[in-house]
């Protein structure tokens, strides 16, 4: 039976172990979920340095909210449906991929449906409000899915059977419907931009050669870099003029 029609539950639910890679971010997200439902209270500062709002990007360069975004969630329902399709349909593509490669993907798809956030809520919204979830990443690999396995057969709520392109332009749809919606709680342009995003890395080679991480490190130094910088012009302020002047 070919790959693109053989049943979903096989690829996972054979499988001997999780690879690195996902093992890896399903621990992460639990722990951090943990953490913060247990001390949430105490950790509130740190948590809100982590969660992506756009005014804080653009206004404060926390470029790392365009990552540490994803490790965040706002209940059990959310991080359930999230770290079980990331199970279901992200071991598949590390195995297929490898580990780096596939974490190339993910982060590129969460960073890029937190770039659609940012000019979205510049666009239409409102800066201030923030997002958090992996959300994104997990339609990059859904719409990835399709794109690789179209016709392979997925059970629609566990219980209605579809071939994998439709579930995905039902899932598609819905969100492009729900994102004209302002009173919705769930961030639909994230969903939208985290499938634009893994569209982008499957069709264009440069893009599949494009390091999320490697990107965010940079970007990170070179904030570091510039507060410095304003640290040291602030200082020289105060201080340098004292310098110059001579006692009597």
């Amino acid at each position: 039976m070919s790959i693109g029609t053989r049943s979903y539950a096989r690829g996972f639910l054979s499988s001997s172990g999780l690879p690195p890679g996902i093992r890896g971010l399903l621990i992460a997200n639990v722990a951090i979920f943990l953490l913060y439902f247990f001390a949430g209270g105490a950790l509130r500062g740190v948590f809100g340095l982590a969660v992506l709002r756009p005014a804080d990007v653009i206004q404060h360069l926390y470029v790392w909210q365009l990552i540490t975004y994803l490790f965040l969630h706002q209940g059990i329902g959310h991080i359930l449906f999230n770290m079980l399709a990331l199970w279901m349909f992200g071991t598949e593509f590390e195995r297929l991929w490898g580990t780096r490669r596939f974490l190339r993907f993910y982060y590129f798809c969460g960073a890029g449906a937190g770039l659609c956030v940012i000019l979205g809520a510049y666009l239409f919204g409102n800066p201030e409000v923030a997002t958090i979830g992996s959300s994104g990443a997990i339609y990059g690999i859904l719409l990835a899915s399709a794109i690789l396995w179209p016709d392979r057969q997925m059970l629609f709520y566990f219980l209605i059977p579809i071939k994998m392109k439709y579930f995905v332009m039902v899932i598609g749809a819905i969100a492009f419907l729900n994102s004209f919606n302002p009173a919705s709680p769930v961030s639909e342009v994230a969903h939208l931009g985290g499938m634009l995003f893994g569209y982008l890395f499957l069709k264009s080679p440069r893009m599949r050669s494009f390091d999320a991480m490697g990107t965010f490190r940079a970007a990170y130094r070179q904030w570091k870099i510039e507060r410095a910088k304003k640290k040291f012009q602030v200082y020289m302020r105060e201080h340098g003029s004292d310098r110059d002047r001579r006692p009597n």
